[in-house]
């Protein structure tokens, strides 16, 4: 599939392409180049990438810390008495260019003990951001995909009403010469004539602005699959969407099912855990931290006469008074804790009217198409038997043109209808959280 979406956006790039048969787009192709090249994915998937590198900065702290230095340094070595470093007189200040080497290298480690959850609670904060950030990014390739299935629907029906337009033209060609044939040996008065061609000329016009909604339906298309460039010098193939096997559930049913599978929901939890572990660790600021650190150190003016040294410490820190910091800084994770919960609330609002309103578009949809499908085959019928009855002479050329019009607006209606279903299928599978 990724070699065919690459093979097919190749062909929108070159315009060696242009003289040949269009090729044709598929709606599985279609989302797939949006997975593979929508900015709006690439942009989620980096915010997913920088949270879990959030989260490692965060574990650091927990593991030992090891650090290392070297140095080389060069300076005269003159004397100079402080107040209190030597009985007074003891020795005199010195002065000379003299200089010395003075070689100096290290090495020290630290590792936390125990700071009463303050660090591993921010880890575990970093951790469920990611998380959520994750949720987000599942989040916009459902809207993604949703994007493209509703311009491929949109692009696919300018499609059918196109050959709509261009049958109509057809016929109103065909009723043209009929008539002009009439006219010549005398069974049809001139205006019939006029008539044939003033509705001819007015669906060439309607051919012409269907081809180019056409036209700018697939150029739409292409930028809700998120490709940079390309003509739209290609066809649609007749996909459609299958019937969402949930379709005919309840609300009740079709809501458990969208609650417990958007992501908008699951990153909205994983929001409310890093605050609930942020809170954890703001908490532990009350307490003490404990802290173990060695480190060696060898040095000298020489390489070859260097003196080393070992020291180990055992610290304990303790902030007693930060000018109400942490109280502060807890009243505002609780208050963010609290927003998140209000907005989980209004989000299973929201949800309930996503399914319900796919729900109930479907339902009208399915409705509608059966009775716009009626509607065609009755105005086929009326055409055909105006056509007779005027070829007959029995009726008139308004009586063909109104039926014509009918016959004509059937068919757009059918295809309205097509579309309207298949586009209600994809909200509801984006409202129950599918890709």
């Amino acid at each position: 599939m990724m070699r065919a979406v690459a093979l097919f956006l190749a062909f929108l790039c070159s315009s060696a392409a242009l003289a040949q048969t269009p090729q044709v787009l598929t709606l599985d192709a279609a989302l797939a180049a949006a997975r593979q090249h929508h900015p709006n994915l690439h942009q989620a998937h980096a915010g997913t990438q920088a949270g879990q590198a959030r989260a490692d900065q965060s574990r650091a702290p927990l593991l030992p810390q090891v650090s290392g230095n070297a140095s080389y340094k060069r300076s005269t070595a003159n004397f100079a008495p402080s107040p209190g470093s030597s009985p007074k007189g003891a020795a005199n200040a010195t002065s000379s260019f003299d200089t010395v080497n003075y070689f100096s290298a290290g090495a020290s480690a630290s590792q936390l003990i125990y700071d009463f959850g303050q660090t591993t609670g921010r880890w575990e904060a970093a951790k469920a951001n990611a998380n959520a950030l994750g949720d987000t990014e599942r989040s916009t390739l459902v809207a993604v995909t949703a994007g493209v299935r509703t311009a491929y629907f949109a692009a696919q029906a300018q499609k059918a009403l196109l050959k709509v337009a261009q049958d109509t033209l057809d016929n109103q060609q065909r009723h043209l010469e009929q008539i002009q044939a009439f006219v010549e040996v005398g069974r049809r008065p001139a205006i019939d004539l006029a008539q044939a061609r003033s509705d001819r000329a007015n669906a060439e016009v309607q051919r012409i602005a269907a081809e180019a909604n056409y036209e700018t339906a697939k150029a739409l298309l292409l930028g809700a699959m998120g490709t940079q460039g390309g003509e739209t010098d290609f066809d649609l193939s007749l996909d459609t969407l299958g019937a969402v096997p949930e379709e005919d559930l309840k609300t009740e049913a079709l809501l458990a099912q969208a609650l417990g599978s958007r992501p908008e929901t699951a990153a909205l939890q994983h929001q409310l855990e890093a605050q609930d572990r942020t809170i954890g660790a703001l908490r532990g600021t009350y307490a003490p931290s404990v802290l173990l650190s060695t480190g060696v150190t060898d040095a000298g003016q020489q390489l070859s006469n260097m003196a080393w040294n070992w020291q180990a410490t055992l610290g304990l820190s303790w902030a007693v008074f930060q000018g109400g910091l942490s109280d502060a800084q807890l009243r505002e994770a609780r208050a963010n804790r609290a927003g998140l919960e209000a907005q989980i609330d209004g989000l299973k609002v929201q949800i309930r009217m996503d399914v319900e309103q796919a729900r109930l578009a479907v339902k009208a949809s399915r409705s509608g198409l059966g009775a716009a499908q009626e509607a065609l085959e009755n105005a086929k019928i009326r055409l055909d038997l105006a056509e007779g009855r005027y070829k007959a002479g029995a009726g008139s050329i308004i009586e063909l043109a109104d039926a014509q019009l009918a016959a004509t607006t059937a068919a757009a209606q059918r295809v309205q209808a097509d579309f309207k279903l298949a586009t209600a299928r994809a909200q509801l599978m984006q409202a129950l959280g599918r890709p």
